[in-house]
């Protein structure tokens, strides 16, 4: 039978969303010792330091996404993490790649590892889409094209073979937009970088 406790428990559970951090449980009237017991019983798991999925929850191959997500909700997912996502590299990083805007707060993530950039705030919000790391569950990270000009912006970072094969994937994709890839450039002063190299792909 189930106990007064576990039914209150359950019941104030079932008010989270899926994914939830420690400061969204306790408005609902759960502790820290409910979210260990909880834990202990299988009915949440702790994804990140204060952030915890139920297990009842959609299965997921993104809970390490869920989680950075959730610890820094002002981030977007870019470089590695969101060309993987757009599909222009075969490579899995082993890092979630996000990045802030210069002049905010700079998360400090350890787990799951996380890599964090500052970008300009003046164009921060550029490019930016949506990406759903489990049914209803959608996280923001920039787009194809922004990817693509962000990897040989920072392809002394990323590596220039890789910024280079990204940019040749998303030119010879059939629903790719170059003049979306050079508007984007534009904006953020990366056409003389951007103009050679998609010149010599389509070329």
């Amino acid at each position: 039978m189930v106990g007064p406790n576990q039914a209150r428990l359950a019941q104030r559970l079932d008010a989270l969303p899926p994914t939830f951090t420690s400061g969204e449980a306790h408005k609902t009237g759960l502790s820290t010792r409910d979210l260990a017991t909880l834990a202990t019983s299988g009915e949440i798991e702790e994804l990140s330091r204060g952030v915890y999925r139920a297990a009842s929850a959609p299965e997921s191959g993104h809970l390490d996404l869920l989680a950075v997500a959730r610890r820094a909700p002002h981030a977007i997912l870019c470089g590695e993490t969101a060309l993987a996502l757009h599909d222009l590299i075969d490579d899995i990083p082993s890092e979630v790649h996000i990045a802030v805007s210069r002049g905010s707060h700079r998360p400090q993530i350890t787990y799951p590892p996380t890599v964090v950039s500052q970008y300009s705030a003046e164009n921060f919000r550029l490019d930016v889409e949506s990406f759903e790391a489990a049914p209803g569950e959608e996280v923001p990270m920039y787009g194809a094209a922004r990817s693509v000009v962000d990897a040989m912006r920072f392809r002394h970072r990323v590596g220039e073979p890789l910024a280079l094969s990204a940019m040749a994937r998303y030119l010879r994709g059939g629903r790719r937009n170059v003049t979306r890839l050079q508007q984007v450039a534009t904006a953020l002063d990366a056409l003389s970088t951007i103009r050679p190299a998609v010149e010599a792909i389509i070329s």
